[in-house]
């Protein structure tokens, strides 16, 4: 299963963005507000929960600076990942777009489909407003 986020436009560099993002305490500021846990495990993972979901454990896997920070399911039954593609616009903006990617069987993916697709949504729209 393959969702992505609409594509934002931040008025900051690559960089600055890019940095924000490596950093997995910045993920507490971009949360939904029906967040119910946020908790930094270590210098690249946290484990956060929404009302009514599983706790969810996520590990920084891959950083390529100024343009992409991968995020890993790090254990737990699911595996997937949750990418962020920084593109340049100019020196003083860029745009982010959050893909997430995951195997699912088809009941899985059905369920979690809405409320994944809603929540990448959120994080990506927070973005620009706390970078």
């Amino acid at each position: 299963m393959n969702l992505e986020s609409p594509k934002v436009s931040i008025d900051k560099s690559s960089q600055d963005v890019f940095d924000f993002l490596s950093d997995v305490k910045n993920f507490e500021q971009l949360m939904p507000e029906n967040t119910s846990k946020f908790e930094v495990l270590g210098e690249d993972t946290f484990v956060f929960a929404l009302k009514g979901m599983p706790e969810i454990v996520l590990k920084k896997k891959e950083a390529v600076a100024p343009n992409k920070i991968v995020l890993g399911a790090a254990g737990g039954k699911i595996d997937f990942s949750l990418t962020g593609h920084i593109t340049s616009v100019s020196e003083t903006k860029s745009d982010v777009q959050l893909i997430f990617d995951g195997e699912f069987n088809a009941m899985m993916a059905m369920m979690i489909k809405g409320p994944i697709s809603k929540f990448i949504e959120t994080l990506a729209t927070n973005i620009p407003a706390n970078v």
